[in-house]
């Protein structure tokens, strides 16, 4: 392994190759460090496998941060568009599956392949299947660090931390780049897994066990924040991408609420059928706007009486409408590290410039993507983070 270089980039993934890529067109010589055996492995398993490279809408409003302002500078230097320049220019097919989600036609493969082609035209080493165990400031020099790895060390001006976080440790995941912080005496927001299923408290598993597949369309809400998409009954609890997007603002007991019919007047659909002289029971036509096996289950736990429709009370039939409209529970937890997308939390962007992501109390040191507390929303938003922080920083490094 080279002994020195002019940047050492911590993390061989999406925000890690592309600041390699802009460090190295100025010139700059680059090694990328990473402990794995194979480079953007959370590249090649995202979007089932045909990565979601990146969102047309991605804004400073599809992120979670202390600080909401943070992010502005890096997105506004680096759109959606660039990075689909690149794409387009390697031929790579990719169309766009919904709400400005852009995946490739093909395998993430591509994805990962484009990104190395540029890094190694840039003049970019990798160092694979070097794991990393500390960095120094070596200090009687004012801009200058070491590298140590179990590889030996590398001496540098600048360190760029990539590392990621916590999240999907099956594919080498680990906490390196929140330890190098610590090292260096810089602040961390409590982490946690986020974009990730809510696991059921044991009174609501069993209210609802048997209801593995199902999915439907809905509305979720927590903490102020609302999604419309699909969510998905699984054997803990719910997933689906209505849930995932939720759970990046959940915090412990926070309630979380669902719509089971968006866009839709229950009480007064209803209403039509009494008049109509339908004579139905409620689980029967609930069935004609729900799964029947959810329909049931609810009528089962919340509206229990048999009775034909005409003989059940409007506020009988309000008060379940209601529910309906606005359902509630308070997860147990989430599924954890081990299946979320993304961990929340991380690098305090206190210690940061939004300019180009270099650490304000130590000159030369920069993190960038998931490592710092920038975590975006389910649907491409957290590789465009990457794309435009790895590019903040390779930039002036």
């Amino acid at each position: 392994m080279l002994n020195e270089a002019d940047v050492v980039i911590l993390g061989a993934g999406g925000a890690g190759m592309m600041c390699a890529i802009r460090a190295g067109r100025r010139g700059r010589s680059v090694v990328l460090l990473d402990h794995a055996r194979k480079i953007g492995g959370k590249i090649l398993i995202s979007g089932g496998g045909r990565c979601n490279f990146t969102n047309l809408g991605a804004g400073p409003g599809n992120y979670v941060s202390q600080n909401p302002h943070f992010m502005k500078s890096a997105l506004a230097r680096y759109s959606p568009w660039e990075f689909i320049e690149m794409v387009t220019q390697h031929g790579i097919a990719y169309h766009e599956k919904k709400l400005g989600q852009q995946f490739c036609d093909g395998s993430a493969q591509a994805i990962v392949d484009m990104l190395e082609k540029e890094c190694l035209a840039a003049g970019a080493r990798f160092e694979l299947s070097c794991k990393i165990e500390k960095v120094d400031k070596i200090s009687d020099q004012p801009a200058r660090f070491r590298v140590r790895t179990d590889r030996g060390s590398i001496e540098c001006a600048s360190v760029v931390v990539a590392t990621g976080g916590l999240s999907l440790p099956k594919i080498g995941a680990t906490g390196i780049g929140y330890e190098i912080a610590k090292s260096f005496g810089l602040e961390l927001v409590e982490r946690a897994p986020a974009l990730d299923g809510f696991v059921f408290s044991n009174e609501d598993a069993k209210r609802f066990a048997g209801l593995a597949g199902v999915s439907f369309d809905s509305n979720i809400s927590c903490n102020g924040k609302h999604f419309h998409e699909a969510i998905l009954f699984t054997h803990a609890g719910l997933s689906g991408p209505a849930t995932l997007q939720a759970s990046l603002h959940w915090h412990g007991d926070d309630p979380v609420t669902i719509d089971f019919l968006p866009g839709k007047d229950p009480m007064n659909w209803f209403l039509e059928k009494k008049k109509s002289g339908n004579r139905s029971l409620v689980k029967n036509l609930l069935s004609e706007l729900l799964a029947s096996r959810l329909a049931e289950r609810l009528c089962e736990l919340y509206f229990p009486d048999s009775k034909p429709l005409p003989d059940v009370s409007e506020k009988e039939l309000r008060t379940f409408c209601e529910l309906l409209k606005e359902w509630s529970f308070v997860p147990k937890a989430t599924v954890g590290y081990s299946k979320a997308e993304v961990t929340r939390g991380g690098v305090s962007t206190d210690e940061l410039s939004s300019k180009t992501l270099e650490c304000k109390k130590v000159p030369g040191l920069h993190f960038i993507g998931e490592v710092v507390d920038v975590t975006g929303w389910l649907g491409g938003y957290n590789f465009q983070w990457a794309w435009a922080s790895g590019a903040a920083a390779g930039d002036v490094v």
